[in-house]
């Protein structure tokens, strides 16, 4: 026993750094939190540092635009892709019978455990984590709970509260079109009133003009929504449709009284043991920089960075990944540990 032990470990140690500079291309479904879900990952050195990105929506999963929207980034990281419960192929793959387990503990436990998966299945210590808009509600829940598993944590379009966040959210729309004199839009918006809503009916009727605001104010190009060649199909994108579909009806609820609604981070505590960095857009009407601002000055962290991108709306632009980018290259990739 003690020679087999000895030639494995042998193994092992020659084995270790032959990984610098094979590159890796893997997807998958992971049993994760009971079912399986889809993840992907890719780079060009499996000894860089993975960054686990948690999308948005809840629902819209960033695996089919990720090629186009980080190309360039497998150079110095591995990327890894996670289509959540409800999202995705995950839904794809397990249907609407995931619905009474979509909470907001149990989607916080199942990036837990993807956290967990990648480090096994990639030998790594810590790895990155990134959130944006839904994501960083996940990632901060995440970071708060285990953070033992994280390098640091990058949030964009970075929810605080939801009261909140839709409160100012509908001010600062209300507050552009009285300034454009557009009276259509001020009818529009003074007839359903301020937040909070009980009908999940209003909600069309504001994001209407809250699209028409953002579009006008987000002056930075987005970012490419180019699909990778695998989700291209109707079929894919029929499916993708659905699950955003459903994640939105059971998140939300028929009186705006589902989960999300639910979202309150500040209450979970502002102490925590790892770097936060935020990247915010300047002129984002869903998740205002105000209030991401406001919580970011309340948080305790070894390190932590606000970015304010101009000309950047809610949803990516081409400044703000690169604002990201160059802070996961000269701030967090050289906290990350080599393995």
């Amino acid at each position: 026993m003690r020679i087999r032990s000895l030639i494995a470990s042998i193994v092992l140690l020659f084995a270790g750094p032959a990984l610098a500079g094979q590159s890796i291309h893997e997807e998958m479904f992971a049993p994760i939190g009971g079912i399986p879900q889809w993840i992907t990952i890719k780079g060009d050195d499996k000894a860089n540092p993975v960054i686990l990105f948690l999308h948005g929506g809840p629902g819209n999963a960033l695996s089919p635009f990720a090629d186009a929207m980080f190309a360039g980034w497998e150079k110095d990281f591995t990327l890894a892709q996670w289509d959540q419960r409800g999202a995705g192929r995950t839904y794809t793959k397990n249907g609407p019978s995931v619905e009474p387990t979509m909470t907001l503990e149990r989607m916080t436990d199942d990036g837990i455990e993807v956290a967990q998966f990648l480090k096994e299945h990639l030998g790594k210590d810590r790895i990155i984590l990134e959130g944006g808009s839904w994501g960083s509600v996940l990632g901060i829940r995440m970071a708060h709970a285990r953070p033992d598993l994280f390098t640091a944590y990058v949030g964009t379009a970075q929810v605080v509260n939801w009261h909140a966040n839709l409160a100012a959210g509908y001010a600062r729309v209300l507050e552009l079109a009285r300034a454009a004199k557009d009276q259509a839009a001020v009818d529009a918006l003074t007839a359903i009133g301020p937040p909070p809503w009980d009908k999940v009916a209003i909600w069309p009727k504001y994001r209407k003009w809250q699209r028409f605001y953002q579009a006008k104010i987000a002056t930075a190009p987005a970012a490419s929504q180019t699909l990778s060649p695998a989700y291209a199909s109707p079929e894919e994108q029929a499916q993708g449709e659905a699950a955003d579909d459903f994640s939105f009806l059971h998140f939300w609820g028929p009186t705006l009284s589902g989960p999300f609604t639910e979202v309150d981070l500040p209450a979970l505590g502002t102490d925590f043991r790892i770097p936060i960095y935020i990247v915010q857009g300047e002129e984002d009407l869903t998740t205002t920089p105000d209030l991401a601002k406001a919580y970011f000055d309340s948080l305790k962290a070894p390190r932590k960075k606000f970015i304010l991108v101009p000309g950047t709306g809610h949803e990516p632009s081409v400044a703000l990944l690169a604002s990201m980018h160059a802070l996961l290259l000269d701030e967090v990739r050289p906290q990350a540990e080599p393995r």
